[in-house]
């Protein structure tokens, strides 16, 4: 199988590059090193094309898309929204202009299209609680109420044909890439497997961007050598998935496409309900660094709890975590002392791709 992986260079499209070739496929990277992640554009090579998703172009010769091109994190503030949409939103789009007679594409979606997890209240059952109110996060109660009665919610596991609800730009963003591809797969008869990924952590995750996921900001504080500063309370419930099995996620995903219904959406976690206050800590001890500082500060675009269920993708495709969150931690240490690059700035040159 050839496959074109956009963002193949990024923290998540290495190790996906690197799957895809241990399993024998041939692969393409389009990324266009935005320099918001990488450092730099790196000279020509064989099998990379440097451009932007926007761009439309011609791709011949292809089987499947991996489509991990995009925008991530929440953002530093609303002045970001023109660059999700037109990163996320307009970049799926015209990459799905331009796929031709190509008919399979992996695309990478998010935990965060759900919104707030599942909760549970004694009385009601099953409840989605609305907006967070800034009255209540500047009073310290982050945890949300029963809409009906305001009692105390119990979170818990959503499954994938939860109700979606996002709550910041990167979230509207992601879905909305998820409503195109299945347009696009409804007119043309092609198929697409939408993968939810959790927190995704490991081997690397970059560094000193706004951009980057917590575990990412939480470890470039401690190489600082200053606390991790944790928002709200630290009790928030998150799931951490190491970057190798959400890879393994994606090449089983890519493999099984043409057996797939038109649409599937799978989340993709570890199955390990973490908070973020815990993560944090393990970190600073890995690091002998400075304990978290719990600053009760807040976003409004954050959720305060949601994990899900990964078992439809373990189902069906026979997925299973390999790397459970200690383990997944002590690496990057390991990493750091070994002064190992942060996130590659182009495929790893042991990595074959194939020619355009």
């Amino acid at each position: 199988m050839r496959v074109l992986v956009t963002g193949g260079a990024g923290f998540i499209g290495g190790h996906v590059v690197r799957g895809l070739v241990q399993g024998g496929h041939e692969v393409v990277v389009l990324d266009s090193f935005r320099g918001d992640v990488h450092r730099g554009v790196p000279e020509a090579q064989e099998g990379l094309i440097v451009g932007d998703v926007r761009e439309e172009r011609t791709f011949d010769g292809i089987d499947t898309v991996v489509h991990l091109a995009a925008k991530v994190g929440l953002g530093v503030d609303l002045s970001d929204i023109d660059d999700y949409v037109s990163s996320n939103s307009l970049g799926t789009a015209v990459l799905l202009k331009s796929l031709g007679q190509i008919r399979n594409l992996v695309y990478a979606s998010s935990m965060v299209v759900y919104g707030e997890g599942r909760y549970d209240c004694d009385e009601h059952g099953q409840v989605a609680p609305g907006p967070r109110r800034v009255e209540d996060l500047e009073a310290g109660r982050f945890e949300p109420p029963c809409p009906y009665c305001g009692a105390f919610l119990r979170p818990g596991l959503v499954h994938e044909d939860a109700r979606l609800d996002p709550r910041n730009a990167y979230a509207a963003s992601k879905l909305n890439g998820e409503h195109l591809a299945a347009t696009w797969a409804r007119e043309t008869g092609g198929r697409v497997t939408a993968l939810r990924f959790h927190n995704v952590y490991g081997p690397g995750m970059p560094r000193n961007t706004p951009y980057a996921g917590v575990a990412a900001i939480f470890r470039s504080a401690l190489e600082r050598g200053e606390a991790p500063r944790v928002f709200e309370d630290g009790r928030q419930r998150r799931d951490f998935v190491h970057v190798r099995d959400v890879a393994a996620a994606v090449v089983l995903s890519a493999a099984a496409l043409p057996q797939q219904p038109t649409f599937t959406a799978y989340n993709v976690g570890s199955g390990t309900v973490t908070t973020i206050g815990e993560v944090a800590t393990e970190l600073s001890k890995a690091y002998a660094g400075p304990p978290p500082l719990v600053t009760g500060e807040y976003r409004l675009g954050d959720v305060r709890h949601i994990t899900a269920s990964s078992d439809r993708l373990k189902s069906d495709l026979g997925w299973k975590p390999t790397y459970d969150l200690p383990t997944g931690l002590a690496e990057l240490v390991h990493e750091a002392d070994a002064h190992h690059p942060p996130a590659p700035a182009q495929p790893p040159e042991a990595v074959p791709v194939s020619r355009w």
